[in-house]
């Protein structure tokens, strides 16, 4: 993929998730007052900057949202289940993930639904990958975007949360680049996180 000229909007906007996601994971025990802000701050920069797309109806992007998610769980729960069958070490790793940044409380819960998911999705899907997909083809927009979206999360310095963040990129990104539905991408991330969280953790 090559850029044809500097796209600065993007730029500005990948360095600026970068400064707020450094600070967001500085110190765990204040991680939920500042990962909000920060996704709703990305969600002002987005909307100032770009139209927000949502090109199907909403029976369509409410079935394929519940579905993706499913099926990006089941892949997150097998991934999980081979590394305990194989007495893997990332095991450890992923129970402090869930210790250091699950939400507890119920405003965490509210502040998930309400502006952290959708948030992730409208800034990384509907700005970084949208820009992407300017410059370069569906399939380079998904990888570039998912690289991306996981790179800010190495301040966590829990590698196995970065390469989560890449795989549920590429899906997210994915279903961006077929149907152009923030929408879908955000019931997906929602369902996702839902099971993920509260009614199936992975611990």
């Amino acid at each position: 993929m090559v850029l044809k000229k500097i796209d600065f909007r993007l730029v500005g906007g990948f360095l600026l998730a970068h400064l707020l996601l450094y600070f967001t994971f500085q110190d765990k025990k204040i991680f939920w007052y500042i990962f909000p802000a920060c996704l709703l701050l990305l969600t002002i920069w987005t909307i100032l900057l770009e139209d927000v797309d949502d090109r199907i109806s909403f029976i369509r992007y409410i079935t394929a949202g519940i579905l993706s998610g499913l099926l990006l769980y089941g892949l997150f729960y097998f991934g999980n289940a081979m590394i305990h069958f194989f007495h893997l070490p990332l095991g450890d790793n992923i129970g402090r993930l869930y210790k250091w940044f699950s939400p507890r409380q119920s405003w965490q819960y509210i502040a998930l639904v309400l502006i952290a998911v959708p948030g992730e999705e409208i800034f990384w899907r509907g700005f970084i990958q949208k820009r992407l997909l300017r410059h370069s083809s569906a399939f380079w927009s998904i990888v570039v975007s998912a690289a991306m979206y996981a790179s800010v999360h190495i301040y966590s310095t829990e590698m196995i949360l970065v390469f989560a963040a890449f795989i549920s990129g590429i899906v997210w990104g994915v279903l961006f680049a077929w149907k152009r539905s923030i929408p879908l991408v955000i019931v997906s991330h929602l369902v996702f996180d839902l099971l993920l969280f509260i009614l199936a953790p992975l611990y």
